[in-house]
Formats: C-alpha cells, sequence, structure tokens
C-alpha cells in the first residue's frame, strides 16, 4: 500500500499539518484503489534553519482557511444581513450567478435585486462536499429554501444547490441552483 511523505518547515500548527495529511490521504484514495487503513501519510518537520530553496533561508507560508467554513460563515453573514462581514469573505474578482443568468458582483446588488422576489429567504443547509482544483477549493453547498413571498405567503422545502469556488481562502465565484420559480405565487 501506498507510503506518503512530505517535509514541512517547522512552524505550521498540528491542525494545518493533519488537514494536508487527511488531503494527501483523500488524493491517493481518488487516485487508485487503496483501503484508507492501508495509506500511509508521514509530515516531517525540519527547522527553518535546515531550509533553503535558492540559496535563501524560508519560513512556513500561512495555511489557508478552511474553504467550508469561510463558505458557512459567508452564508450566516449574508443571512444576517451583515454585509461588511459577508464582503470579507469575497475575493477582488468575485462574482455569482444566479439563475436565468442573473450575474453580480456585489452582494449590495444582490439585496436590491431580491426585493422584487420575497420578502425574507433563509437556507437550511443538509450539507456540504468539498474538492480541490488545480490552485482552487471547490464546495457544494446543498439544502432547502424557506422565507416569505411579497404577497406575505411563507414558502419552505425549496431545493437549492450552490457551488462556490475560492482562491487563497475567498470566494472567486457563487453559483445558484434552486427551485424558486417553481413554487413563486403566481
Amino acid at each position: 500500500m501506498p507510503v506518503i511523505k512530505y517535509t514541512l518547515i517547522k512552524g505550521y500548527d498540528a491542525e494545518t499539518i493533519a488537514t494536508l495529511s487527511r488531503r494527501m490521504t483523500d488524493a491517493v484514495r481518488a487516485t487508485i484503489a487503496a483501503p484508507p487503513d492501508g495509506i500511509t501519510v508521514i509530515a516531517e518537520e525540519v527547522p527553518a534553519t535546515n531550509y533553503m530553496r535558492g540559496g535563501k533561508a524560508r519560513t512556513p507560508g500561512a495555511p489557508v482557511p478552511g474553504a467550508v467554513a469561510v463558505v458557512s460563515n459567508y452564508l450566516d453573514a449574508m443571512e444576517e444581513r451583515d454585509l461588511t462581514r459577508a464582503q470579507g469573505y469575497l475575493h477582488d474578482d468575485f462574482e455569482m450567478v444566479f439563475p436565468g443568468g442573473v450575474r453580480m458582483q456585489a452582494v449590495e446588488v444582490l439585496i436590491v435585486w431580491s426585493k422584487n422576489r420575497y420578502i425574507n429567504i433563509r437556507k437550511a443547509i443538509e450539507g456540504f462536499d468539498e474538492a480541490f482544483e488545480e490552485d482552487r477549493a471547490i464546495v457544494w453547498c446543498r439544502g432547502t429554501l424557506h422565507g416569505t413571498w411579497l404577497d406575505g405567503s411563507s414558502f419552505e422545502g425549496v431545493r437549492f444547490s450552490d457551488r462556490f469556488e475560492l482562491v487563497a481562502g475567498r470566494i472567486l465565484r457563487q453559483e445558484v441552483w434552486n427551485d424558486l420559480a417553481e413554487h413563486r405565487p403566481s
């Protein structure tokens, strides 16, 4: 069974090393048919004085925040309408795409756009899925929506799925799919 060894400059916290080791295990399992118990991952740390690249001593890079946590915190901020906090999770080149191909680059625009659709809306999140592609983390969030239509009637159980792309721990793109149109009063 595979044995994966990697070397880090001493200074990363235990959670970062554990996350990296789990992701190494996941990468092996996604590439070859190996059971989790058959995959060994060894993280070796070396003092910064023993680590040079290009003739220069190096220091540990900052760990990237967990993608699911970033998305979850962003969604919480949006539901609380704390737009300043929500904006802090977004990449400078952020874009969101809603059903019908509606594109927006700012959370304030979304709030104005939604005023013609419903009074309020909330997500009941059923789960997250996380994947990685080159320099990006991909997070899928799925569940149901509930809230109040413009006429005062309520809705619930409306399926949704949001796909997020994150670069360096910040949300670059959000794509939204849901069944709101199927439930909208006529």
